[in-house]
């Protein structure tokens, strides 16, 4: 039925090579994902195991068909779902029992299928052979291709049901047999098995990741410009021990005055308890330095780091622009203070943001105004009631 829902909608699977036998093979590893569509993939493979985000097997009709197939679910946002999801590969790679194979995106996200990116680690921390599966889309128009700012699923849909025929070719490469060094590490066996993808699809390889493409779409969402500079200094960052330590949160949450505004990089590192000798410590800031020289926004930069990370709407940038420019606490902002906040969150002029802080005083003779004072104030101006779109109970109660 599968089959022939796919003929139906004038899309025809070619299958090159021999799907390898789950002794051979626990693992198949596909790539490039790229649409909706490689879901057809599982009825050509005699439905295995597939692991998928959570949120797809909530839907009440195709999340039935994901359960049919046995799969593991992965929670994206829970810091606990990567390991679990990681021993419930290894279970069953490696179980004597009649397990179906398992079939694994290792990509973790769609991309366009103009290079492969980094593949995650998870296929391979079993250590057992994989076997690579190439997919293809050899259309003279590109109907298929669902990425992070192209069209939606039902447009896509609808532009592929209007071509007279489709088509999707699978390959089957020869299946991957691990040295022992790529068994003990999981990171060199996955770049080893792209490469060979690659070479197969006559593609490049690029560095990006799906956290890099959470970054870039959080960065558009949020209006945070500079969003390519931000995906590289997340990198560093990682590389730094800064993102595993949350040494940032740390300094906010901490914090009994206010930071410098600018740093230097002795400063810099001084304050994030890293080596200032670090190519990577100076690579960070050089990409903050943009005037060259040689100081930093240090407020800019931690306000940064914490609206991409944890920010999800205009309000939250907002208030992390409090919790970074506030002296006492996020409650609690001077009209020095409030100017930078407003600038950093909502790239306010100086004049408005003083309008702001005058409409926010409850006493004329106050020189520190409340949060809450202040989202009232944006509510009352129309050209900063988009704040509150998402959050109408916070406005209403604000007003």
């Amino acid at each position: 039925m599968g089959r022939l829902t796919y003929q139906a909608g004038g899309m025809r699977i070619v299958v090159r090579g021999r799907q390898a036998t789950r002794a051979e093979a626990p693992i198949l590893v596909v790539a490039p994902h790229s649409t909706f569509m490689d879901g057809g993939i599982v009825y050509i493979t005699g439905f295995p195991s597939i692991i998928v985000r959570r949120e797809s097997g909530l839907n009440p009709f195709i999340g039935k068909l994901i359960n049919y197939t046995q799969p593991v679910y992965v929670w994206r946002e829970d810091p606990n779902s990567r390991q679990n999801t990681i021993k419930e590969i290894i279970e069953r790679a490696t179980s004597k029992e009649d397990w179906p194979q398992v079939m694994i995106f290792p990509e973790g996200t769609c991309t366009n299928r103009s290079c492969l990116i980094t593949f995650k680690s998870g296929a391979f921390y079993p250590g057992v052979p994989v076997q690579p599966v190439c997919i293809r889309y050899p259309n003279k128009l590109d109907t298929v291709t669902w990425t992070w700012e192209g069209p939606g699923a039902l447009k896509l849909l609808w532009l592929t049901l209007t071509q007279l025929n489709s088509s999707c070719e699978i390959e089957f490469l020869p299946v991957y047999k691990p040295s022992e060094a790529e068994k003990t590490d999981p990171k060199l066996y996955a770049s080893n098995v792209r490469r060979l993808m690659a070479e197969a699809l006559q593609i490049p390889v690029s560095d990006y990741t799906y956290d890099d493409c959470r970054i870039i779409s959080r960065a558009h969402q949020l209006n945070i410009p500079r969003a390519s500079t931000i995906v590289e200094a997340h990198k560093l960052r990682n590389k730094l021990g800064l993102v595993s330590a949350k040494t940032e949160e740390e300094l906010v949450q901490k914090k009994t005055e206010r930071f410098s505004e600018e740093v230097n990089l002795h400063e810099f590192a001084q304050i994030l308890r890293i080596d200032e000798k670090e190519p990577a410590t100076q690579q960070l800031f050089r990409i903050h330095d943009r005037q060259g020289n040689g100081k930093i926004d240090f407020e800019e930069y931690i306000f940064t780091v914490m609206a991409t990370s944890n920010a999800n709407s205009e309000l939250d940038k907002v208030e992390t622009s409090f919790e970074v420019c506030g002296t006492k606490s996020l409650f609690c902002i001077n009209k020095m203070e409030l100017r930078k906040a407003l600038k950093l969150s909502l790239n306010m002029p100086v004049e408005e943001s003083d309008k702001i802080f005058e409409n926010a005083k409850i006493d004329f003779a106050d020189t520190a105004v409340n949060f809450e004072f202040v989202l009232a104030a944006l509510a009352a101006r129309a050209e900063y009631s988009h704040i509150f779109a998402g959050n109408p109970e916070t406005r209403k109660k604000n007003i």
